[in-house]
Parts: C-alpha cells; structure tokens; sequence
C-alpha cells in the first residue's frame, strides 16, 4: 500500500507537489543521484516547483535532468535554482492520467491477490500439518479476506482522491 501511494503521488496533477521530481535522477559527481538527495524542493505557487541545490554548482545538470523529464514545460534558471512551471491539464492529458492509474491500480491488487493467495496456502498447508484445527483453517480465511477487503478500500479511497485532484484543476 505504502509502494501504491508513493507511485500515485508522482502521478501530476495540476497542482505543483514535490513529489513529481524528487526522484528525478540527476548526473552529478560522477553518478545518478535523485534530486531529493542534492537539493531543497518548494512549491512557491499552485503551478511551480522551485528546487534549490545545495551545491550551486550543479544547477545545470539539474536543469539538464528536469529538461528530460516529461513534465510538459521547459526549466527556468535563476540565481535561487531551477523554476519548473507546470501547464495546465487538457482534457486528453487527464485522460491518459487516468489510465496510468488504472494500470497502477491493477498491478497493486495483483500483488495483493498473490500475497492473499500465499497466506491461504500457509493456512492450508498448516492445516494439512495438524498443526492447526480445520475451525481455525476457515477463521484464518476468513481474517485474510478482511484484511485483503480493508487494503481494497483504502486503493480505492487513494485513487478516488487522485482522480478528484486530476479533475479539479
């Protein structure tokens, strides 16, 4: 759930988050660093995200990796660091948002379905063992499809928000 929740809120919406490019690879150093380790990220209005590297130094790589990213905009540089404007959303684009986080959705629960899939199978085995009664086999299935029900709903609640957000701006 934590990995599902991360993935979507790089998911842009029309709203600057520092989400979207703090895992933006930078090549500095001699290496690939994500921007979150090599700069301050702000969002200083709706629409923009300011990061600010710590070595002034390196600006243009950062600039450079921005650039890369399909973010829809071009960077501005400027003595505080790197302005990163976002466009607003067109219909297609939310569409195609939309998507991704169906496909998001639909890998998430495949992960859970094979998780669950793998408890009942410790259940069955540990029945099969007689180191459980056949009572406990069905209230173990039972909890497990609880829980599997509980991460189900909190998918949806994330993905309703996120679409809400998408749609909003």
């Amino acid at each position: 759930m934590e990995f599902f929740t991360k993935e979507i809120a790089k998911i842009r919406t029309g709203l600057a988050s520092p989400s979207l490019v703090e895992d933006v690879m930078v090549d500095v150093y001699g290496q690939k660093m994500p921007i979150k380790h090599i700069a301050a990220i702000s969002c200083p209005e709706r629409r923009q995200i300011l990061v600010q590297p710590w070595d002034k130094g390196i600006i243009g790589a950062v600039e450079k990796a921005l650039m890369q990213s399909s973010f829809g905009s071009s960077p501005i540089t400027d003595r505080e660091g790197v302005r990163l404007h976002l466009p607003m959303l067109t219909q297609e684009f939310r569409e195609k948002l939309s998507k991704v986080i169906a496909e998001k959705e639909e890998e998430t629960r495949e992960v859970i379905r094979k998780i669950r899939d793998e408890a009942w199978g410790q259940i069955q085995e540990k029945a099969r063992l007689g180191e459980i009664r056949e009572d406990d086999k069905f209230k173990g299935k039972e909890e497990l499809q609880k829980i599997v029900d509980e991460y189900n709903k909190k998918i949806e609640e994330a993905i309703a928000r996120k679409l809400q957000d998408i749609k909003a701006e």
